[in-house]
Parts: structure tokens; sequence; C-alpha cells
């Protein structure tokens, strides 16, 4: 994978390809970043560029032997360690090795819930366990086979419990030309050992506008479509891409529409929205919930005379200021967004979807329409 190939993170790129001019590549880093801003192309484009035979001042070259087998994740310098999810048939991440290479194929841009997708783990947990991270201890004892650099890879080192321990030696006193490339999202779930041990690389979210020209280049979507997407995707490539495959996004009509049914305490037309929303599918429910907090929260700029803070593309943005001028306060928005948080927290865990959107919507009537504010309730 080339720099080039990946989308934007322009800033990060320079930086990367600046510490291998100035020959001061730390041995152990850690790319930092939300999900879906691309940091796990980002460390494999920085190990391909590392171990061209030919690069230039921007790029890997692309074409020599290294870069080839690089393009296909062949390269025998090249290690991945991952979250799997064993079994009987699977010790170590090595063994789900072709299902890994084809998804860094099909799209490198992909979270643990697609990874799983792809490995049919039913309701297993994911980790990274004792046994893989010995596997990792012997794969780097060996010189290299072709490459001046050695290079694994470890995504989501958060999956390491205690265990991850056992690689503090090695990243600490590493084989001669070996490089560690730790990937997360969540720096508080990382071992403080391994943490410590590492540079931290921070990669931030991809802008709005970079998520709306990819949407328009490379899937064809209105700029006004893109612009939900994008708002919806809150610099997350992976939702906006899954957004995409799905229907056509309504939801800001959606929304509004279910707000004002709770201000006009619309039994019937709640019940009718209901039935219609738990026929969803779950991931376009989350999706919706997840609107609705980020459609709120800018609400809540509004309110707070912030609107130059405001991300909404212009439709969504009027009815948020109608909304805002005669439905909702502060109070409001942040009681319904605590409501709508809880409830995705129990869609992802398999809740009822009809009792649950019922649930909420009686919610929305106390709070808009009787000012009363309900403290968490659990779902079954």
């Amino acid at each position: 994978m080339q720099f080039k190939e990946i989308i934007g993170q322009e800033a990060i790129k320079r930086q990367l390809i600046q510490t291998v001019a100035d020959n001061r590549v730390s041995h152990a880093q850690l790319f930092l970043s939300s999900s879906g801003s691309g940091a796990l192309p980002l460390a494999i484009a920085y190990a391909q560029y590392i171990n061209c035979l030919d690069k230039s001042a921007v790029d890997s070259c692309g074409v020599c032997s290294s870069c080839r087998k690089y393009a296909r994740y062949i390269h025998p310098d090249l290690h991945f360690s991952y979250p799997f999810f064993a079994s009987k048939d699977i010790k170590i991440a090595v063994d789900v090795l072709d299902e890994w290479r084809n998804m860094l194929l099909h799209d490198p841009y992909f979270d643990l819930d697609i990874w799983r997708s792809q490995l049919h783990a039913e309701n297993k947990q994911a980790n990274i366990n004792i046994a893989e991270c010995h596997d990792i201890i012997k794969k780097l004892s060996y010189k290299a086979f072709e490459g001046e650099t050695k290079v694994l890879i470890l995504w989501l080192p958060e999956f390491l419990d205690k265990e991850g321990n056992a690689l503090l030696k090695i990243i600490e006193e590493p084989p001669k030309n070996t490089l560690f490339l730790l990937v997360a999202n969540n720096q508080e779930q990382i071992l403080s050992t391994l943490l410590s041990r590492t540079q931290i690389v921070k990669i931030p979210k991809l802008p709005d506008a970079t998520i709306e020209q990819y949407l328009v280049e490379k899937h064809a979507l209105s700029e006004q479509q893109a612009k939900e997407y994008s708002f919806l995707a809150d610099g997350n490539l992976i939702d906006a891409k899954l957004l995409v495959e799905q229907t056509q996004n309504d939801h800001a009509e959606k929304f509004a529409e279910w707000l004002r049914m709770g201000y006009s305490n619309k039994g019937l037309d709640l019940i009718a929205f209901v039935d219609q929303a738990a026929s969803w599918g779950r991931e376009n429910q989350k999706n919706f919930l997840k609107y609705g907090i980020n459609f709120l929260r800018d609400c809540s700029l509004l309110l707070s005379e912030a609107a130059e803070l405001v991300k909404l593309p212009p439709r969504a943005l009027e009815t948020a200021k109608k909304l805002s001028a005669h439905v909702l306060d502060l109070n409001m928005a942040g009681a319904i967004i605590s409501e709508l948080e809880t409830a995705h927290y129990h869609i992802e865990r398999n809740a009822n979807p009809k009792i649950l959107f019922l649930d909420v919507s009686l919610q929305l009537v106390k709070i808009i329409k009787f000012k009363t504010f309900p403290q968490g309730t659990q779902y079954i």
C-alpha cells in the first residue's frame, strides 16, 4: 500500500516520511486514532516505504520487488498480529492469515465488527492470547529474509490482556532492524507497561470535507447527500462507507418528526413510528440513534450561541434552528441525548427494538411535552 492510496492525513504522511529521511524511525510506535481514520493503512504504507528499494521523497515506488510483495501482504518480513476468536482449529493469528489478507485486499478500512463478520465468530470474544505473544517473539527472533527491516503490525493492542507483558522485553530490546507498529483506538485500554515503551503518533479524525469529497468522487453521491453522510460518520470513513451501502439517508426528516411527535404527544403516530423503526435492522437503528445524538449536540451549540461550530448540512441546519427556537432547550437536549446513548448501547447488545423504541418515545413525551427528566432505564 502506498501513501497516495490513503484518504487524507497529508500532515501525518509527511511526518512519517520525514522520520525515514532523517533516519530517526523509532523502533516501537503506537498509531493512535479513532476508528475509520486510516491508522492501519498508514502503518502498512509506512512499513512499505521503509522497505522500498527505490523510494522517492513522497512515496514508495510501488514497482520494486519489495513493494509488489507488500501490495499483496506476502512480504516475508511483514508480520501481522490482531484479535481473533480462538477455537479448536484457531490457536494463533496466523491460523486466519488468509482471511486477514483477503480483508486487507478487499478494503483496508475496517473495524472489529467487520473483521468479526469475516470469521463467523458468533458470540465468541476476541483476544490476543499468550500463544500469539509467544509466536510473535518466535517470528521476530529470526533474521530478516529480504528487506532491511522486519515489521510487526499489531492491530488493536487493547485486546492484549496481562499476557501482553510477555512482549515487553522484545519491544524494549528488539532484535536488530525490527520495527513494531501498534495500531490502537483506545489508549486507556492498553497495558500501561506496553504504552510506556512506545512512541505515540496521534492520527486525527478525517475532516468532514475530506469524507464529502471521497463520497462524491468515489461513490457518485450528490453534494447534499455526501454532506449528510459525512455529518453522520463524524470523521469515520468506515461508517461513511456503510451508509453508502444502505438506502438513501433520510434520518434528518425522520428524527425531527419523531421529536415533533413527542412534543405534540401523538400516541398513535408514535406507535406507528415504533413499528417502522423496529423493522429497519440493527445497523440502521444504530445509525439513526447516532444521527440523533449528533443532531442534538449541534442543536445544543445553537442554543449556546455557538453556531459557528455547527457542522450540519443546510437542510438539517434549518430544521435544527426551528426545533431549537420553538421546541428544545439545553436541559431537554441533554436529557434526550442521554436516552439515545442508552438506547444505542442496548441496540448493540440485541435489545428488543420494539420495546426499546417505544420506551424512548415515551421518554421523549415526558422530556419535551411535560419537561420531566427521567433517569437511566434498562431494556430487555
